[in-house]
């Protein structure tokens, strides 16, 4: 029984890894150009001179590198803390759980994210044209760590947004399946998902437009920001504190579809992969069959 076990975590972990990343893909490459117009409204320059609507795919590519393996990533994390986790701690203690999981897969995606995350918005905020140009530059003037600015930001935004997104998440869809009787299909799923990303990605927005600007390193004059305190700061003196929530009606678009494609591709893709990857045991539920409401 025990290899048994053993061999449903990976296949869970396995399906969820690769659900996962055909889901980021799925969201980065549709919804793209809504990306970008918020990068733009996030830039100290403004909309119009970081490019306004035009060139709304500039940093596809560099999107499209990232997103497969971050997301599988993330997923790979969350699944196996979860499935280790959630036997151990009562009902009550779930979301706790589900708020861990979720921080600790974004930290780690966050490796991958990033320097893609750096390539994709300097290129969005029209600062390079290409992505040779973007790489070749940013390796250049500072090497591997210039991939990698606006990393704490980056995660001092995908914690709280987790913290929101993923409890909400799994608890809508567990209601969901209670009221009904059975497990929540893909289609319901993906209206969890949006409907709580939408509300995390509204409430999130002040630390996605530090991270936007530490990214992109200079306001409007030139001068260079320096740490998230320093970019609150300034832009609450010199802009004002709306400013903090630039970009909030794309992102909230972006992210309501977003985690509607996100998440029922990710179902989808699991239920899909399932048959691939049967259970060790005929005895031995999968997650599909699972009472417990959320195992994936």
């Amino acid at each position: 029984m025990g290899k048994n076990f053993m061999h449903l975590k990976y296949v869970l972990i396995t399906i969820a890894s690769q659900a996962g990343g055909a889901a980021g893909t799925a969201v980065d490459m549709s919804l793209f150009p809504l990306d970008t117009i918020k990068t733009r409204l996030q830039a100290s320059e403004g909309f119009w001179k970081a490019g306004g609507f035009r060139g709304v795919y500039k940093g596809l590519g560099a999107a499209a590198a990232g997103s497969a393996p971050g997301a599988a990533l993330f997923f790979s994390i969350y699944e196996t803390i979860k499935i280790e986790a959630e036997p151990l701690v009562s009902d009550r203690l779930a979301p706790l759980v589900h708020m861990v999981a979720a921080s600790v897969g974004e930290t780690g995606a966050c490796l991958i994210r990033v320097p893609t995350e750096n390539v994709k918005q300097n290129l969005q905020a029209g600062r390079y044209n290409t992505n040779a140009e973007a790489l070749r530059t940013i390796w250049k003037q500072e090497g591997v760590m210039g991939f990698y600015k606006g990393f704490l930001s980056t995660v001092f935004r995908e914690i709280p947004f987790s913290f929101l997104q993923f409890p909400m998440y799994e608890a809508a869809k567990a209601f969901w399946a209670q009221e009904q009787g059975r497990p929540v299909s893909p289609l319901q799923a993906a209206a969890c998902g949006s409907v709580a990303g939408a509300v995390a990605a509204a409430v999130t927005t002040p630390l996605d437009v530090i991270k936007t600007r530490l990214i992109l390193e200079k306001d409007m004059q030139g001068r260079k920001y320096h740490g998230i305190v320093d970019v609150f700061r300034r832009v609450v003196a010199e802009e004002g504190p709306m400013t903090l929530f630039a970009g909030v009606a794309p992102r909230v678009m972006w992210i309501t579809i977003g985690g509607f494609v996100y998440f029922g591709a990710y179902e989808e893709v699991r239920r899909l992969l399932s048959p691939v990857f049967p259970p060790p045991h005929p005895h031995f539920p999968d997650a599909s069959a699972s009472g417990k409401v959320g195992i994936l």
